[in-house]
């Protein structure tokens, strides 16, 4: 009996030796092995850098519309978001009292073009009979007072008959030339002419100035559009120099993008990009640069950039928020690997871990491009290499690590 229970005593001694034994072996194998760590593979693909950003939709200018003069609004035949042809009534204001004064102005000029022709049909030629008249009158003076002047000469007339005929032909002259100034005055360039001109001219200015102010009354579409704002309702009382709607012209669709100004060195005109909404985020365009800000945006640190659109989709809207991918340069067969996988990314001398035959070998490298999580090596690496795929493992130089999964830069 004491031998069975010292052989069963000696089996447990033994079991547990044997536990203890291998665990020893397998943690002195993970030792020697080191932690499974994943790497990501090096790979060679062309590749595309691109600098990414969010904006909105608008068009190259707005048409901030309002009414010239002070009224009540008398009707809105519009809607905000309709499409408006070039000039469609927008706005009509109260205008009866300015067709009122139109009418009063219309008749002045009638008034006035009538005492001009009164001047030319009726004054002119009476001013000529006069004129003519005088001057017979004036002929008459002047024999009679040749034949006075002739018998007094002879003695058969005295001082006071001859006097009396100087006085008449003196009074023929000056009633001549009164009706040669008035003839003169009654025509063209004479100062009644003038005058009933003048008056004309200021009475047409007068009625231009009416209808002008009844024309102010509407307020017409300057060009065609679309209306994407509008402040008013019939029946309000508004001012001159108020907005009272906002226009989007027709023409070519434009979005504006704020780019960090880390990023200005890579922005070039023309540079192609590819666009897509908030709400259509399946549905990306081209869009293409054409404007660049040579100031930046203290506040925020970014440049103000502009993209024309070539072919703007029909969902597009004023305002909407859109994602742009700006393409800034591209590699053909570029070696890449993961920027996560880069020790001292920013730094003049960046580096990776290399796995080589089960260890780590810090590698240094030369970065090239970078987008969307991935950098271009320039030297340092081939295709093929693996290396630690997330930098930030506490993992050191000459290293033991098994490489348990290999994440391909895609």
């Amino acid at each position: 009996m004491s031998r069975l229970q010292n052989l069963r005593a000696y089996r447990t001694q033994i079991l547990i030796a044997c536990v203890v034994l291998g665990l020893a072996l397998w943690l002195g194998l993970n030792l020697w092995l080191g932690p499974k760590t994943p790497v990501a593979l090096v790979v060679q693909r062309d590749f595309v850098q691109t600098v990414v950003a969010s904006g909105h939709i608008e068009s190259p200018h707005r048409v901030d519309l309002g009414v010239q003069i002070t009224g009540t609004v008398k009707a809105v035949p519009v809607s905000e978001g309709q499409t408006v042809t070039a000039g469609q009534p927008l706005i009509a204001l109260d205008d009866a009292e300015l067709l009122a004064s139109a009418r009063q102005a219309e008749l002045a000029v009638t008034q006035a073009q009538a005492k001009l022709r009164q001047l030319r049909e009726v004054q002119a030629p009476l001013a000529e009979q006069a004129v003519a008249q005088a001057q017979v009158n004036q002929v008459a003076a002047t024999r009679t007072l040749k034949r006075t002047q002739e018998l007094f000469e002879k003695g058969f007339i005295g001082q006071a008959a001859l006097d009396e005929a100087i006085r008449a032909e003196q009074v023929m002259r000056s009633q001549l030339n009164i009706t040669q100034q008035q003839l003169h005055s009654a025509r063209a360039g004479g100062s009644d002419m003038a005058v009933a001109e003048s008056a004309l001219s200021q009475a047409q200015a007068g009625a231009e100035l009416a209808r002008a102010k009844l024309r102010y009354s509407q307020v017409l579409a300057p060009v065609a559009g679309t209306l994407i704002a509008r402040n008013v309702e019939p029946g309000d009382a508004v001012q001159a120099g108020k907005v009272l709607m906002v226009l989007s012209p027709e023409g070519e669709t434009q979005l504006v993008v704020q780019i960090d100004e880390k990023h200005l060195n890579l922005l070039k005109m023309g540079q192609t990009a590819w666009v897509s909404t908030d709400a259509y985020p399946d549905q990306r365009f081209a869009a293409e640069v054409m404007y660049i800000n040579p100031g930046v945006d203290a506040q925020r640190g970014s440049v103000a950039v502009k993209l024309r659109i070539p072919q703007p989709p029909a969902y597009l809207r004023q305002d909407m928020t859109v994602s742009v991918d700006i393409e800034v340069a591209k590699r053909s067969q570029a070696v890449l690997v993961p920027t996560e996988a880069v020790h001292d990314l920013d730094s003049p001398e960046p580096w990776v871990l290399k796995v080589v035959n089960g260890k780590t070998e810090r590698t240094a490298v030369r970065l090239g491009l970078r987008s969307q999580g991935l950098c271009e090596v320039l030297e340092g690496l081939t295709v093929g290499d693996q290396v630690l795929a997330i930098a930030s493992l506490p993992v050191n130089d000459k290293a033991r690590v098994r490489p348990v999964s290999q994440l391909v830069a895609k």
